[in-house]
């Protein structure tokens, strides 16, 4: 009969010598990072993988979707300590309104409690973070557009970092509704159709007053955006990460910015 075999990760001492490497490696990648000095002025994020992570852990996937809401506050914390300034996250589809009655509950009782934790959480003071939720904010529950008012209104005047949560959001709906508020701008008699410009439907978008995102990421492996910052996106850079949202780690994260830093960004010339 052959020896059990131990996974090494398990072997008395060997997880630590692999936790002290890991993050050794870290703070060098992180000096590696800085050391460039591109760093992106707005990253975008699609947090997904959530439910493929708690069937993977074994976990009911109300637990993982708050694992995902404190990775969220992990990854403010790292934008902080690199002096990237906006964050776009898409935490919830206007597609994702037809999964499961439940599912759909649970996510919006999570989003009434964490905007309205936002209001008064002493990071979001200290940093100066200005809270955001775009989409189409009319469809969603009562209470959660109270908590989003009660954070927006509590952050309003800030100036130091801007944390945009897409909550009901979609790419083709948002184009839609900036070419409607053209339509009846020109209606109106305030703008002429000659007037219709890039500028001007960029200015009409939910992300107006923010520079378009530099960097997109993506967790779970897949490779698409779904409908995500659809005109905003033209020129971002793109990453795709293999983690899922809740197993995301700095390490990751580190990962994205020093592939961002290492490519040409060309803008279409």
């Amino acid at each position: 009969m052959g020896a059990t075999r131990i996974p090494v990760h398990r072997i008395p001492g060997v997880s630590r010598l692999l936790a002290i490497a890991r993050g050794y490696y870290e703070q060098q990648l992180l000096y590696d990072v800085l050391r460039v000095g591109v760093i992106p002025k707005h990253i975008a994020i699609i947090l997904d993988g959530n439910r493929r992570y708690a069937g993977r852990a074994g976990l009911d996937p109300s637990e993982s979707y708050m694992l995902g809401a404190k990775k969220l506050e992990e990854v403010l914390e790292w934008c902080q300590e690199l002096g990237i300034k906006h964050i776009t996250v898409y935490a919830f589809s206007t597609e994702n309104f037809n999964r499961s009655e439940e599912e759909v509950r649970l996510l919006m009782d999570l989003f009434r409690r964490k905007f309205s934790e936002a209001a008064r959480d002493p990071r979001v003071h200290r940093y100066r973070i200005r809270v955001r939720a775009i989409g189409e904010l009319e469809r969603l529950p009562e209470g959660v557009k109270r908590a989003i008012s009660e954070a927006e209104e509590a952050t309003k005047d800030y100036d130091g970092h801007t944390l945009n949560l897409a909550v009901g959001y979609g790419g083709r709906t948002e184009l839609a509704q900036a070419v409607r508020k053209i339509c009846e701008r020109i209606e109106r008699g305030e703008l002429r159709p000659n007037d219709v410009d890039e500028e001007l439907i960029s200015k009409h978008l939910y992300t107006a007053d923010l520079p378009d995102p530099d960097l997109i990421i993506r967790t779970s492996g897949e490779e698409r955006l779904s409908g995500f910052l659809l005109w905003q996106s033209a020129y971002s850079e793109l990453y795709f990460c293999e983690a899922n949202w809740p197993e995301f780690t700095k390490l990751d994260f580190l990962r994205a910015i020093r592939t961002y830093q290492g490519r040409e960004r060309r803008f279409g010339r």
